[in-house]
């Protein structure tokens, strides 16, 4: 059997189907409220960075699974259109994750979601190949099992994983001293050390796991990182905010893509911050992907908000 093609980036984790609802403002307990508009979109959390970073010309693949069912097959399309090699899994007679998120007048999003016990990614479903064949590992987190296995395999091939956490799950432990750049959510460092100061979580973190680079992307506060040597801190940008949704996801595609274009690290967090910021500008957690060349205009004339650190 021919050896399967390298890829710039292989991406093991969650995808979903989101339905978004803007609203004028976040519906008050037994009201009735007037939405404005409802969109069905591709989103999840890996499946988005996986499709930014080939909007941007790298190589990508995708490892999660889907049901047969419509859902399934907008993802399975997307992949097709742009050109994202696909390994997801189908599960017969099984819904593919779904989201409805709700969508304020400020742009920030409240997410709601339910995913059948069968989309879980085990170990054993994985193949070898389809990791090893990358220049770098991008996972979430979500199923613990298949990206532990997956970050072993890329460890021992040399690979750099790069994770995206939002949440302590379970078996997360045995994940995390296999991640080379630990990019979480604001509260994930207090939460994961007990710590009552980010600063002091972040360096915790990557001292206690040994991490090239923790850091805590922050919203409108920009991202915080310790690569234990240094600070680095990007401010975020000044955008007119329609939906927050992906804002995370394209981050790490950002980061990414200047992580595999072997940029200085201020300039691929400037970057990550960028392109994270653009896409807010528009509805959906891919809605506001956009070109390299938008992307470096912003970064060379953007505002941006205070510092926070």
């Amino acid at each position: 059997m021919a050896s399967l093609e390298m890829v710039d980036l292989v991406g093991v984790g969650l995808n979903a189907t989101d339905t978004v609802v803007s609203l004028g403002a976040f519906p008050a307990a037994g009201s009735k409220v007037e939405f404005q508009n409802a969109y069905v979109l591709p989103g999840g959390m890996v499946a988005t960075t996986v499709m930014a970073c080939r909007h941007w010309g790298l190589t990508t693949r995708y490892v999660g699974k889907l049901g047969e069912d419509a859902a399934g097959e907008l993802h399975r399309a997307e992949f097709a259109r742009i050109g994202v090699e696909s390994r997801a899994i189908p599960v017969a007679g099984c819904d593919s994750q779904q989201s409805v998120i709700l969508v304020d007048g400020s742009g920030e999003r409240t997410v709601l979601w339910k995913r059948d016990g069968r989309l879980t990614l085990k170990a054993e479903e994985l193949d070898r190949e389809w990791i090893v064949n990358a220049r770098a590992l991008h996972v979430d987190g979500y199923d613990t099992g298949a990206a532990v296995q997956a970050a072993k395999w890329a460890r021992a091939a040399r690979i750099p994983v790069v994770a995206d956490l939002d949440d302590i799950y379970v078996g997360v432990e045995e994940l995390l001293p296999l991640i080379d750049y630990l990019i979480v959510s604001r509260d994930f460092p207090l939460r994961l050390t007990s710590e009552r100061e980010l600063l002091a979580a972040l360096k915790t973190m990557q001292e206690r796991y040994g991490a090239k680079l923790a850091a805590a992307t922050l919203g409108p506060e920009g991202v915080l990182a310790w690569d234990g040597a240094e600070w680095h801190y990007c401010r975020a940008y000044r955008v007119p905010v329609v939906d927050t949704t992906g804002a995370g996801d394209v981050f790490h595609a950002g980061f990414l893509y200047g992580l595999l274009r072997e940029w200085e690290m201020d300039r691929t967090l400037n970057f990550a911050c960028a392109a994270a910021a653009l896409n807010c500008t528009a509805i959906g957690a891919r809605g506001g992907i956009v070109g390299l060349e938008t992307i470096e205009e912003l970064m060379a004339t953007g505002e941006r908000y205070a510092a926070a650190f």
